[in-house]
C-alpha cells in the first residue's frame, strides 16, 4: 500500500526540520546554501526611499527596512539574505552589481529605484574609497547581492519558486510515465478528433495538469511498494508521496501533447476535392513525415536556444509561473502564516484552499455566461439601445464592431484571447502598452472606413475575411486551375481580393512588429545574445564554454547537480527531423521543392531569439505567419501548397520552439533533471503526432461524409478549413507581389517595416536621454507595436477590461500587499484558467453534445441589428454587375 498523506493537524503541532517553503505533500529540500527559506513573507513593502545616510546615523534594522523599501521585497526575503550578504567583500559586490547593470539595465521587470540604487552605488568612487561613509548604501547592495545569487531579483519569481533542491526527490519514476503517456494519448486523441467539430472543443493542458495530480495521489495511495533495480537502482511502482517533481513531468508531457500538429490543417485542404484534391494527403505515411518534421524541428531549435531563453534569470517567463503555482498550490502548505490586506484583515486560508474555492466558484459561474446567459459574455449593452444605428454599433459594438465599451465582459474567458494569458499572469507594463497600441491603432481604423480608403466603406470595418469586389466573401476556388496554380484568366474575370479596415491596420502593425522586435533586440539585448552564442558555439566544439555575463543565480547553480543534456543530441533532433521532412515533400506529389524545409528553418533560426526573449520578458508571443506567407508567397508565387510549406516550417516550427522552451523553464524552475525532461518530452510528442495523425487518416477514410457541410455525422464540418483555404490562395496562388507589389492595392502598408524601427529608435533614444523618468522605462516599444495586431476579428472589448485587473494586482496589491499578493496572485489565475477548462468541457459533453439550447433575451439580444450582420457605410446599387475597386481587365 502506498503511503498516505500527513494529518494536517499533526504536521501543524510536530516540531520539523526548516525546509525552503516545502510541503507535506513532497519530500523535504535541501538547499546547500540556506536552511531558512521557509518562512512565509510578513510585511509588504512601503514607498521608495531615496535617503542615503552615514553608519551612524543608522542602526541594524533601520538598514533592512530602507532596503526592504528601495529593494522591493519583503522583509522575510531580506532576513534570508542577511545571513549570506555578511560573505561579501565590497570588490565582490561591485563586481558583480556591474554585472547586474550591464544585463538588467533595460529591464522593465526590474524596479527603477534598484536600478538607480545600482548606480549610485558602482557610479560612486566614493563608496569604494572611503566606505566607512556609505555603510547603509552597501549593505543594501550586500543584500541585492545575496538576494540575486541566492533567489531571485524578481519578487514573482520569489513568491512561486523555491530556491532550494533535494536531488533525491522522485521525478522521472514508473507511476509519472504511465500517468504521462496516458494523459497524452487522451489529449491528442481528445483534440485532433474535436478539432473539426463545430462547435470545436480543445482540452488545454492546465486540465491535465489537475487530473495528473488526482491520479498520482490515486496512484500513491492505491499502488504496493514493488519494482526491480537497474544498474544500481530501484523502480518501483510507489516510491512514496507522488512528488512536486513527477508532477511537473506529467505537466510537460502534457503541454508538448495537447496540441494537435499544425500541418493537420494545411492536409484538410490538400485532401477534400473541393479544394486541391490530393488524394495521397490522406496517407499515414505522408502525415506522419510531416507532422514529425515540423514538431521536432521545434524541439531541436528549444534546446539550442536553451543559453538564450531559459538559463539566463531575466527570462522569467511569466506564464510558467502560473504552471509552477498550480503545481505548488494543489499540496498542502506546512508552514501557512497569515498576511495582511486592504483594512488590515488577516488572510490566513493556505493556497490549496484558495485554489480550490476560486477554482469551484470559477466552474459554477462559467455556466452563467457561458450557456445560461450568454449576452454576459459579449455584454455589447451600448448596442442595444438601437441596434439598428450604424455608428453606434461600429463604435461600440462587441461582435461587429470596434468594441470601445467601458465594461464590455462578464467573462474571465474573453480576457484569455491572447494565448491563454490573463492579467494576472503577465506584467502590468504588457498590458497596458498593449492597450495604448491597440487605441492609438484604433483611429486609424476608424478613418480609413469613415473615408472609404481602398474601398473599406462597403465591407465590414473590423472583419477578418477576405471580400470580392461585390463586397461578398472571397470565392477562392473560383481563381485556382486544375493544375492547383493560378488561373490567370479567372482572376482577371473576377476579382482581387479586398481587406476591411481592421485587417488593414493589422498587415501594417505586423510588418512594424517584425522589424521592430529584430531592433529592440539589437538595441537592448545585443551583449547578452553575443555572449550566449560564443557559450553555446564552444559547446559545440567540444571546447569549456565561453565567459559569459549571466549573473549568478541559484537555479542554474542548483541545476548543475544533474547531468545537461549535450548540445549534439538537440543537434540530431534538428537533422532528422529536417530530413523527415524532405522526404515527405519529395516523395509525394505535393508540388513543391523540399528547398522550402530550409527556408523556413532559416526564418525560424534569425527570430527564435528575439520571439522568445520577448515571450520570456513581457508574456507577449509574436507569430512569424503573416511574414512567412509574405515571404513564402513571394517566393513561390501561384502555387498556395508550397506557400503553407514555407509557413509550416518558418512560423509554425519558430512557435514550437517557442512552447518547448517555455517547458524548458518549468522544469529549470522544479529542478527536473534535464535528460529525464528531454526523454519524456520526446516521448510524448511521438505519442502525440502518432495518435493525432492516426485519428485524422481515420476521419478521413472512414468517417463517411466528413467536412461536408450538411451531411457530416457528428457535426464534424471542418468548419476552420475554407478560412485556411482561402488563406492559402491568398498569400499563396494570388501572391503578396499583387497584393503589395509596385501598383498593388496596399502597397502604401509596407510603410509598416521602417515604422517599427523608427518607433523603437524614437523609444531608445528617449528612454537613455531621461534615463530617470520612471514611467518611460515602462514604455516596451515592441509591444506598444503589438497592440496593434489587436484587430480583425478582436477588437477593444477584448482588451480593455484586462487594464484594470492588471493595474489592481500588479501595481495596487503588488506595491502595497506584497505578502498576499505573492501568496494568491498566481494561484487565482491558475484556478480560474484551469475552472474554466472543466467547465468548458462539462457543458460541451453534457448540454451542447445533445443540442440543449435555451432561448429567450439574455441569449439573443446581441443577435439583433448591426451585431448579428454588419453595417457597411457604403452599399452597392441593385445592379448586380456594379462593383467597386479596379475596374475588370485593369488589375494584374
Amino acid at each position: 500500500m502506498g503511503n498516505t498523506t500527513e494529518d494536517p493537524e499533526k504536521s501543524q503541532w510536530e516540531p520539523v526540520a526548516p525546509r525552503a517553503r516545502d510541503t507535506p505533500d513532497s519530500e523535504p529540500s535541501v538547499s546547500p546554501q540556506s536552511s531558512s527559506a521557509g518562512r512565509e513573507r510578513q510585511r509588504p513593502y512601503g514607498n521608495e526611499r531615496g535617503s542615503d545616510q552615514a553608519a551612524g546615523a543608522l542602526d541594524e534594522e533601520a538598514i533592512l527596512e530602507n532596503a526592504e523599501d528601495n529593494l522591493h521585497v519583503t522583509e522575510d526575503d531580506l532576513l534570508e539574505a542577511r545571513a549570506f550578504a555578511a560573505q561579501y567583500t565590497l570588490e565582490e559586490v561591485k563586481l558583480l552589481m556591474q554585472k547586474v547593470h550591464k544585463v538588467h539595465r533595460h529591464d522593465p521587470n526590474l524596479p527603477l529605484s534598484v536600478v538607480k540604487r545600482i548606480e549610485e552605488f558602482i557610479g560612486n568612487d566614493s563608496v569604494f574609497t572611503h566606505p566607512q561613509k556609505h555603510q547603509a548604501l552597501i549593505r543594501e547592495m550586500k543584500l541585492e547581492a545575496a538576494l540575486i545569487t541566492n533567489s531571485s531579483p524578481y519578487a514573482e519569481v520569489r513568491a512561486i519558486v523555491e530556491s532550494a533542491d533535494d536531488p533525491n526527490t522522485p521525478c522521472s519514476t514508473i507511476r509519472a510515465w504511465f500517468i504521462g503517456l496516458l494523459l497524452s494519448f487522451a489529449l491528442a486523441f481528445v483534440n485532433q478528433l474535436f478539432s473539426i467539430r463545430l462547435p470545436s472543443i480543445i482540452v488545454l493542458s492546465n486540465v491535465t495538469q489537475l487530473l495528473g495530480y488526482l491520479l498520482g495521489k490515486l496512484l500513491e495511495y492505491f499502488l504496493p511498494d514493488v519494482g526491480i533495480t537497474i544498474l544500481g537502482v530501484r523502480h518501483s511502482l510507489n516510491p512514496g508521496r507522488f512528488s512536486k517533481k513527477e508532477h511537473m513531468l506529467i505537466t510537460m508531457m502534457a503541454n508538448v501533447s495537447f496540441s494537435p500538429p499544425y500541418t493537420n490543417n494545411l492536409i484538410w485542404i490538400q485532401y477534400l476535392p473541393t479544394y486541391f484534391n490530393q488524394s495521397f494527403a490522406g496517407t499515414f505515411g505522408y502525415q506522419i513525415l510531416v507532422g514529425l518534421s515540423t514538431n521536432f524541428i521545434g524541439y531541436g531549435l528549444a534546446g539550442l536556444a536553451r543559453r538564450f531563453l531559459v538559463y539566463p534569470s531575466y527570462c522569467v517567463w511569466p506564464t510558467s509561473l502560473v504552471t509552477v503555482a498550480l503545481n505548488t498550490s494543489l499540496r498542502r502548505e506546512l508552514n501557512n502564516k497569515s498576511v495582511e490586506g486592504p483594512g488590515g484583515i488577516r488572510f490566513r486560508a493556505s493556497r490549496r484552499f484558495f485554489f480550490a474555492t476560486s477554482f469551484s466558484a470559477m466552474v459554477v459561474y462559467f455556466f452563467l455566461p457561458n450557456y445560461l446567459w450568454t449576452s454576459l459574455s459579449n455584454f455589447s449593452w451600448m448596442s442595444w439601445i438601437d441596434p439598428l444605428n450604424r455608428d453606434l454599433n461600429t463604435i461600440t459594438g462587441f461582435n461587429t464592431g470596434l468594441g470601445l465599451n467601458p465594461w464590455p465582459t462578464f467573462d474571465w474567458n474573453i480576457l484569455l484571447w491572447d494565448n491563454n494569458v490573463d492579467p494576472l499572469m503577465i506584467p502590468f507594463f504588457s498590458t497596458f502598452n498593449k492597450f495604448i497600441g491597440a487605441f492609438c491603432s484604433m483611429f486609424v481604423v476608424l478613418a480609413l472606413w469613415y473615408t472609404n480608403a481602398y474601398n473599406t466603406a462597403y465591407l465590414p470595418i473590423n472583419s477578418s475575411r477576405f471580400y470580392d469586389n461585390q463586397a461578398f466573401q472571397y470565392s477562392a476556388s473560383r481563381v485556382v486551375g486544375e493544375d492547383r496554380m493560378l488561373d490567370h484568366e479567372a482572376y482577371e474575370d473576377y476579382s482581387p481580393p479586398f481587406i476591411s479596415a481592421g485587417n488593414i491596420v493589422l498587415f501594417l502593425s505586423y510588418f512594424a512588429l517584425y522589424t521592430a522586435l529584430l531592433t529592440w533586440v539589437i538595441l537592448y539585448h545585443r551583449r547578452e545574445i553575443v555572449t550566449a552564442a560564443k557559450s553555446l558555439w564552444a559547446s559545440i566544439r567540444g571546447k569549456s564554454e565561453a565567459e559569459t555575463v549571466r549573473v549568478p543565480d541559484v537555479h542554474n547553480r542548483l541545476m548543475e547537480s544533474y547531468r545537461e543534456v549535450p548540445d549534439w543530441w538537440f543537434i540530431v533532433i534538428l537533422v532528422v527531423a529536417a530530413a523527415l521532412g524532405i522526404a515527405g515533400i519529395a516523395a509525394y506529389e505535393t508540388d513543391t521543392t523540399p528547398g522550402v524545409v530550409f527556408y523556413g528553418i532559416a526564418l525560424a533560426l534569425i527570430f527564435i531569439i528575439p520571439v522568445g526573449l520577448l515571450k520570456a520578458m513581457t508574456g507577449i508571443e509574436v507569430t512569424l505567419n503573416v511574414l512567412a506567407e509574405l515571404i513564402g508567397g513571394a517566393m513561390v508565387e501561384g502555387n498556395a501548397i508550397s506557400m503553407n510549406y514555407f509557413k509550416t516550417f518558418g512560423y509554425v516550427t519558430c512557435a514550437q520552439a517557442i512552447r518547448f522552451s517555455n517547458n524548458l523553464k518549468l522544469g529549470h524552475y522544479v529542478k527536473v533533471p534535464p535528460r529525464q525532461s528531454f526523454a519524456a518530452q520526446v516521448a510524448a510528442t511521438l505519442l502525440s503526432t502518432l495518435v493525432c495523425t492516426g485519428v485524422q487518416v481515420y476521419q478521413m477514410n472512414k468517417i463517411p461524409n466528413v467536412c461536408d457541410e450538411i451531411d457530416a455525422p457528428m457535426k464534424l464540418f471542418c468548419w476552420n478549413v475554407d478560412v485556411i483555404f482561402t488563406s492559402s490562395v491568398f498569400w499563396g496562388t494570388i501572391g503578396p507581389r499583387r497584393i503589395w507589389g509596385p501598383g498593388g492595392l496596399y502597397t502604401a502598408t509596407l510603410v509598416g517595416f521602417p515604422l517599427g524601427v523608427v518607433t523603437v529608435l524614437v523609444i531608445y533614444f528617449l528612454s537613455t536621454k531621461f534615463s530617470r523618468w520612471t514611467w518611460l522605462r515602462q514604455v516596451h516599444p515592441v509591444v506598444l507595436v503589438y497592440g496593434g495586431i489587436l484587430w480583425a476579428p478582436y477588437n477593444m472589448s477584448y482588451l480593455w477590461p484586462a487594464v484594470p485587473i492588471s493595474w489592481l494586482s500588479w501595481i495596487y496589491f503588488k506595491k502595497r500587499f506584497l505578502d498576499l499578493w505573492s501568496k494568491y496572485n498566481f494561484t487565482l489565475s491558475a484556478a480560474f484558467s484551469t475552472g474554466i477548462g472543466i467547465s468548458s468541457i462539462i457543458i460541451y459533453f453534457t448540454l451542447q453534445w445533445f443540442e440543449v439550447k435555451i432561448d429567450w433575451w439574455g441569449v439573443s439580444v446581441n443577435s439583433r441589428g448591426c451585431e448579428a450582420t454588419p453595417c457597411v457605410l457604403k452599399k452597392l446599387g441593385e445592379l448586380t454587375t456594379e462593383y467597386f475597386g479596379p475596374r475588370i481587365g485593369e488589375f494584374h
